[in-house]
């Protein structure tokens, strides 16, 4: 049985893919194996020891920890394409609304309707010309980034008769037959920038695609550019992008990311997000994550994942291993001969031994946290009655109780320094296991090295207070 803790609301349909015979699946959730994700920030959320893998319900991962997930050998998964028709349609509209200022003109309209007295037929005809706008046919389409969405688009920008330029330094095989032939794909941005009456974002945010629309690629772009924005909202330069509209650089922005800073400014249509909010894209992205999440927890395959290559071997066999490593030389290579070198009998008593310690280890690390937790509230509560026998120091007859007192804070602070040690030498001998001999000898010696911090944690009190002869 896998637990599977949700997140954000996801769709039905893909929870169906997690049969409940085999997944416990909902928020409430606790000691989750695996998580499903929207937007949900998991920067702040602590990860349990068991948990494989999330898997996020769209394109863009920013809102995981992907290093903190890596390090601890945790699978991140995305749905790429899931959304893309729904973006694609998103972004077909937002070129309109960077053309003609539609908004502005229905609001302009119930404005006349609601002032007594206008005929709104006669207002219309009469001022219409304010929301006059181009043309999209025969003007030139610029897309950065050439992935599922923004091939997608390129293809509609040639249908709608656009001279249509691409760039992508990443522009993978699949995505290159998916574009196509008369899309003009460039080597570099300035390219793009000065033949492109329209310019679309289709670009993953990170450190370096960071304001990718600033002040000076928007010198290099023609005036009175329209700039389409559905990807990210940090990958444009507010301010500079503000500059740009005020003086006629830039005649539009539409954003699907709007923020207090640009939402009111003149030549900005801000959308709500609207991006991936379609039923058919909610459902889409739910079943990707969901079957992908499935097929890694059952059978150890891993297709788009953001932080892990892909690994994907139809199954063979009643049992498969995973094996996650820090890309370390020969550790494949060494695990597969000893496994292959054992017995059936062999094997099954690994096995037995890896339960065992598993049990016996999760054990001893309450062991370890209980002595832990023990020592900080006994190192409380002695502070705690520390006025009462450090008034008795300059007493004769009481004096005897401070100086005991003195001498058992001073046991404590050297017991602190004894548990660091312990751990540190445990650290050290537990690194330094390899898995280069035998798997036995080295699965019991992490578990003899585990017991010895266990004795050794629980021995510091006593062998400090002999030390000091505290009482």
């Amino acid at each position: 049985m896998f637990n599977i803790k949700t997140m954000n609301k996801i769709a039905p349909v893909g929870l169906e893919r997690l049969p409940g015979e085999d997944y416990a699946v909902g928020d409430s959730v606790e000691n989750e194996d695996a998580i499903l994700v929207r937007s949900a920030k998991l920067h702040d959320y602590m990860f349990p020891e068991k948990l494989w893998a999330i898997a996020r319900a769209g394109a863009g991962v920013n809102n995981i920890p992907i290093e903190r997930c890596s390090e601890a050998g945790i699978v991140v998964f995305n749905t790429p394409g899931a959304n893309a028709n729904a973006v694609k349609e998103l972004v077909l509209c937002a070129m309109l609304l960077a053309s003609r200022d539609v908004i502005g003109g229905a609001q302009w309209v119930k404005e006349q309707a609601r002032t007594p007295g206008v005929d709104v037929a006669a207002a219309v005809e009469k001022g219409k010309s304010a929301f006059v706008g181009p043309e999209v046919y025969r003007k030139t389409l610029g897309v950065v980034g050439l992935g599922a969405i923004g091939a997608l688009v390129a293809n509609i920008g040639l249908s709608m008769g656009m001279e249509v330029y691409g760039y992508d330094p990443y522009l993978s095989v699949d995505a290159a037959l998916r574009l196509d032939r008369h899309i003009k794909v460039v080597k570099e941005l300035d390219a793009l920038y000065a033949n492109s009456d329209y310019i679309t974002l289709h670009l993953p945010y990170m450190e370096a695609t960071k304001d990718t629309v600033n002040a000076a690629a928007l010198a290099r772009m023609r005036d009175g550019v329209r700039i389409i924005n559905m990807a990210r909202g940090g990958l444009v330069n507010n301010a500079d992008l503000i500059a740009a509209l005020q003086s006629g650089k830039a005649a539009r922005y539409v954003t699907d990311f709007p923020d207090n800073e640009i939402a009111l400014v003149d030549g900005v249509v801000a959308i709500p997000h609207l991006g991936a909010s379609t039923p058919e894209s909610e459902e889409n992205c739910a079943v990707m994550a969901a079957n992908q999440l499935r097929d890694f927890l059952e059978n150890g395959n891993i297709k788009n994942s953001v932080n892990f290559p892909n690994v994907i071997m139809e199954r063979s066999g009643a049992q498969r291993l995973c094996v996650i490593h820090r890309n370390v030389p020969a550790v494949i290579a060494n695990i597969t001969t000893q496994l292959e070198a054992m017995e059936l009998g062999e094997l099954f008593a690994l096995m037995l031994e890896t339960w065992v310690m598993t049990f016996a280890m999760k054990v001893m690390g309450l062991v370890i946290t209980v002595i832990l937790y023990g020592r900080m509230i006994e190192i409380y509560i002695y502070a705690s009655v520390g006025p009462i026998p450090f008034a008795t120091l300059m007493n004769r007859e009481w004096g005897n109780i401070g100086t005991n007192y003195v001498r058992g804070l001073a046991a404590l602070g050297l017991q602190g320094f004894f548990i660091m040690v312990c751990v540190g030498i445990y650290a050290v001998l537990v690194n330094a296991l390899t898995l280069g001999g035998d798997l036995q000898a080295a699965l019991w010696s992490c578990a003899a090295y585990t017991v010895l911090l266990c004795f050794s944690l629980f021995k510091t009190g006593s062998v400090v207070k002999g030390i000091l002869n505290a009482h």
